[in-house]
């Protein structure tokens, strides 16, 4: 193989596409397999699905089989929610943990103990149930081609699976260097990668609808993998989960309303942030000036405290969304931006008032919002060898302060980052889009939203802008494209900026499908962020 220099240097623009038919993923391959139903007759959840389960072998590094998920869909006529996020084991208390880690504030990073029930494989089986077209069988067909045949590890997967590898507390946890580090390492960029074990568990997913995932030989193997490894997972705890059915949470911005999955996700923080913007006239200001940026950012820290004191399982929240997204109180919240400073905002009291996105839509106007994830990176690090099975570490979400709405508790879900975007206008579907990244996923719903919305930027020119992410305090990071003058007037007016050279690790990325008019007939625009590997592609 010719040793290339893969990362070129220069800057690259993409332009939107158009189709009356989209997948838009961070791998072609995914993207391709996507397609591959929608020519096969299948519909947008087809296609999703698809693509989502070869997400779990073309980028590994953020996602797998024990991903968790969240979907928002547009069925043609009314918008649905799908929140697929697993509870905590039964085991699971403040006391389990104190037994075994002492003092701690929260279970651990990595580990048996960060895992708890994946929702993913559930996700995908409840939306072929309820509406997909193709049987369910059909949709597993091109990930597990990609697993058994291989594929050329690309870029920007291969820099943060090589990262990962370099992470001890990653490379000895059972089962991941086994599967993840065939060669001893990181494959390469441009080295085949084949992931025999997520094939074979594909063909039983694909044979039972997801059953042997949660009741059958492979929930068994997990269990057991847990139990030889101090684990509290159970065959009990697989069997329990249900994923459930939500309505979308919705706020109003410049005449089109963001929907979000309500709690226990963070989308409520951008609409948060957009509630307290809606007093700001953007429009008027220049789309990268420090003007607007520093209004969005600090709109995004209002967000952020709100969102960290009171977002958990709605069993444990003391507020609920309605309260947290009052427009008297996100007025009020508004009020405490000074347009010369920066500022370390703490909560109001709203009561008195390592991730893969992806997105379809079809000709006939279904359109899919799917987001799933490990968390950070690899997630727990735990890997069930034979069957190729990556755990996310949702649980360290949790606390173990009994005062915290996100104390851990027997079944509960822990507070999650993974949000999928859907707007509307009037009540008419307008765009499915999300991007992906722990906290800045929230941020780059807010500033890809402003963008377009205020300052009429097609999908793609938004996608590829400059981004800010807020961090602690008074510190955030920017991109090295961000004009020089706007980050010198950011530090000026006392935030803590940092460029950072490395949009992957820092700033999100994310698809976007916006709806042209009629699909029959106008079809969609859409949009895939060059800081990933993947691409939108029509038909």
């Amino acid at each position: 193989m010719k040793p290339f220099v893969w990362n070129h240097g220069y800057p690259s623009l993409r332009m939107p596409i158009f189709g009356r038919n989209v997948v838009a993923t961070s791998h072609a391959l995914a993207a391709q397999a996507g397609l591959k139903m929608i020519w096969r007759g299948g519909n947008a959840v087809d296609a999703a699905i698809a693509a989502a389960a070869a997400k779990t072998i073309t980028e590994p590094c953020s996602n797998g089989l024990g991903s968790d998920a969240f979907c928002i869909l547009w069925d043609g006529k009314q918008l649905h929610g799908l929140n697929a996020s697993g509870g905590a084991p039964a085991a699971w208390t403040p006391d389990y943990f104190r037994r075994k880690y002492g003092e701690a504030q929260r279970p651990p990073m990595r580990g048996w103990d960060s895992v708890t029930v994946p929702g993913a494989v559930a996700a995908w089986a409840a939306l072929s149930e309820r509406f997909g077209r193709l049987p369910f069988a059909d949709l597993m067909e091109p990930a597990i081609e990609i697993a058994e045949r291989g594929y050329l590890a690309p870029i920007v997967v291969q820099q943060k699976w090589a990262a990962a590898a370099r992470l001890p507390e990653l490379a000895g946890q059972p089962g991941f260097a086994e599967v993840f580090l065939p060669y001893g390492r990181a494959p390469e960029v441009g080295e085949r990668v084949r992931l025999p074990g997520i094939a074979r568990t594909l063909r039983a997913v694909a044979e039972t609808k997801g059953r042997a995932f949660y009741e059958g030989e492979i929930a068994e193997a997990t269990a057991r993998h847990a139990a030889a490894h101090g684990g509290a997972m159970t065959v009990a705890d697989l069997a329990a989960f249900r994923p459930e059915w939500v309505e979308p949470t919705g706020k109003d911005y410049r005449g089109y309303t963001l929907h979000e999955i309500p709690p226990n996700g963070q989308g409520i923080a951008a609409q948060i942030a957009l509630g307290i913007l809606e007093d700001f006239d953007l429009a008027a200001l220049p789309p990268d000036g420090p003007e607007s940026q520093h209004l969005q950012i600090e709109a995004m820290k209002l967000a952020f405290a709100d969102t960290y004191r009171y977002v958990a399982d709605p069993s444990g929240m003391t507020v609920t969304p309605e309260q947290m997204l009052d427009p008297a109180y996100l007025k009020a919240r508004g009020r405490l931006i000074d347009r010369t400073r920066a500022q370390d905002f703490g909560p109001g009291n709203p009561a008195s008032g390592g991730t893969i996105y992806l997105t379809t839509a079809d000709s006939s106007g279904m359109m899919v919002s799917f987001i799933q994830s490990n968390f950070m990176g690899f997630g727990s690090g735990v890997v069930v060898p034979e069957w190729g099975l990556s755990l996310q570490n949702r649980g360290y979400g949790f606390h173990l302060d009994p005062a915290s709405p996100n104390v851990v508790a027997p079944g509960k879900r822990p507070f999650h980052t993974i949000i999928p975007g859907f707007l509307t206008k009037d009540g008419a579907p307008v765009m499915s889009f999300g991007v992906m990244g722990g906290n800045m996923q929230p941020q780059g719903h807010v500033q890809t939203l402003v963008r377009m919305l205020d300052h009429h930027q097609n999908p793609q020119a938004a996608c590829d802008a400059p981004r800010w992410r807020v961090n602690e305090g008074l510190s955030i990071n920017a991109e090295s494209t961000m004009p020089a003058g706007t980050v010198e007037a950011l530090a000026a007016r006392g935030h803590r900026i940092e460029v950072i050279n490395d949009s992957y690790q820092d700033f999100g990325a994310g698809q976007f499908i916006w709806r042209m008019g009629d699909p029959s007939e106008d079809g969609y625009v859409a949009a895939s962020d060059p800081r990933r590997d993947g691409q939108a592609v029509v038909c």
